[in-house]
């Protein structure tokens, strides 16, 4: 298990993966992985916010003329030029292609908009609402995990007669809603009415995370995202995505997740994610459980299975604890807590508007005794990432051997079964094999773990860089999953890896993203 494993390493550790990658490839099977990834390209905007137009309920009366009048004067169309890289080839990005989405202006001359409507970009324009003018934009920050971008433009004439949106609260249940923004079938502004139908902890389908979110029937479509959810003269969320499986399902990211976004990155100059305990729990439903665990019949609360050692939780909580409250908030048997008016969500929400090294209260029951704990929480990056944007994926090229750390962009991208990804995270990277005679006879080696190097456990992908390019015996010994071993001669390997850096056009033998090697 992870949290197993990472007692062990006391590291984030990485999967190291084989397989071949060939010399040739036919140019329709490049072609068609190209379409794929147009296709795929920011998933929220293809994945959840696609569909046909929901039936559009009636005018609602808080949506009026004069809330119209005043949202358009802040509505925005982005215009976006990407170029997202390859997971198989992590040393290269496909062609750049075009994409388009929302933005609304808020106070301080910025404007807001989704994450994946400006992710991998490369070029960026935003076109305010009755004019022909396209301004240059620069995003100022971007969070993948809450889909929240900041941009800024720095012509001033852009700025004239813009209306900053001001942020509301929460909108009640069956309160009325207006959607603003530009989706597809059209290039002017674009305006859907709907109703609130849920607030409740929901997955971000672009970032992978689950937060806060709002439902609405409004019509939520490709071009939306981004786009302000307006409740009178307020903004009551950004629209991010839509699901695809049902009607009238539509999803805005509310303003309490704005807020804490658009404060960390006041405060800390840029976005730094979302607290969290990293815990795994399970309900407490089944009263056979709550009494083998001695919990009174007026108890409540989740049972702890796992805790993250590289969470504040692993030191003063254990496996089998039963988590009663949070912050004299009572947790029910369904890990949820009191939201509102006789409504319910996750107690993660608590945890997540919290900012960095802030404390959580947990009251809890060991051994039929109860005691408090204050946990300090923090954003803890996953051991295999959800996500891989703005940047080119890492990788080591070594005698034809390319390691690469495991993300779930590459788990996506190739035959591993999605199923593997619950024993994923005992893995320590990844690795392909590019055909040389240097490893001749290794090629078919694939989706193994590498364990150690020269007889030294492997923390990541910078661990194993410093192993291979620090070694200094004739052969160099790399310890695979299932007893396998790999041995190459190092001087004859180093030569060769410049000649396969030459012979493939790789421009370098290494890339890192240090967020995750640390």
């Amino acid at each position: 298990m992870l949290f197993r494993f990472l007692q062990t390493l006391a590291r984030f550790c990485r999967f190291l993966l084989i397989s071949v990658l060939g010399f040739r490839f036919s140019p329709l099977l490049l072609l068609g992985y190209v379409k794929l990834q147009d296709e795929n390209k920011h998933n929220s905007e293809s994945a959840l916010a696609s569909g046909t137009d929901a039936k559009q309920p009636e005018a609602a009366e808080n949506v009026t003329s004069s809330s119209i009048d005043f949202a358009v004067n802040s509505v925005v169309k982005v215009f976006t030029v990407y170029s997202m890289p390859s997971v198989l080839q992590p040393w290269r990005n496909w062609p750049q292609q075009e994409s388009g989405g929302s933005g609304f202006v808020i106070s301080g001359k910025k404007i807001l908009t989704n994450a994946h409507v400006v992710a991998d970009h490369i070029f960026l324009q935003v076109r305010k609402h009755g004019s022909p003018t396209k301004y240059k934009a620069q995003v100022r920050a971007i969070g993948h995990e809450c889909d929240l971008a900041i941009l800024e433009i720095d012509n001033e004439e852009f700025w004239e007669d813009m209306i900053p949106l001001e942020l509301g609260e929460i909108p009640s249940l069956d309160e009325s809603v207006a959607v603003f923004g530009y989706p597809t079938g059209g290039d002017s502004v674009s305006i859907t009415k709907g109703y609130v139908s849920r607030v409740e902890y929901t997955r971000y389908a672009h970032g992978g995370t689950t937060l806060l979110a709002i439902q609405t029937d409004a019509a939520i479509n490709p071009g939306n995202s981004g786009g302000p959810a307006i409740i009178g003269n307020k903004m009551a969320g950004v629209a991010f995505q839509k699901d695809p499986s049902a009607d009238n399902i539509g999803y805005i990211i509310p303003t309490p997740v704005i807020k804490h976004f658009l404060t960390a990155v006041e405060e800390n100059g840029q976005y730094g994610g979302f607290c969290t305990l990293d815990i795994s729990y399970q309900l407490m439903e089944n009263s056979q459980l709550r009494n083998h665990f001695k919990m009174g019949p007026e108890m409540t609360g989740i049972l702890i299975n796992e805790i993250n050692p590289l969470s504040d939780a692993y030191k003063r909580l254990r496996k089998d604890d039963i988590i009663l409250a949070i912050d004299d908030v009572l947790i029910g048997n369904d890990a949820k807590v009191t939201f509102r008016n006789k409504e319910r969500i996750n107690f993660n929400h608590f945890v997540s508007m919290k900012k960095l090294d802030e404390t959580v209260l947990l009251q809890v029951l060991r051994d039929g005794k109860e005691h408090e704990f204050h946990i300090m929480v923090k954003p803890v990056p996953p051991l295999v990432p959800g996500h891989q944007y703005d940047k080119l994926p890492s990788y080591y090229i070594f005698a034809g051997f390319v390691f690469v750390p495991l993300t779930q962009p590459y788990i996506d991208s190739t035959l591993i079964c999605n199923c593997a990804i619950k024993y994923m995270p005992e893995k320590a990277g990844e690795q392909l094999v590019l055909a040389d005679d240097i490893n001749a006879g290794y090629t078919d080696f694939k989706n193994l773990k590498v364990i150690k190097v020269n007889g030294v456990q492997v923390e990541n992908l910078k661990h194993l860089t410093e192993l291979v390019e620090t070694c200094w015996t004739e052969d160099l010994r790399l310890d695979l999953e299932n007893e396998k071993v790999v041995v190459l001669n190092y001087a004859n390997a180093k030569e060769a890896t410049s000649l396969i850096l030459e012979l493939h056009r790789i421009p370098s033998a290494n890339e890192y993203d240090y967020q995750w090697q640390s």
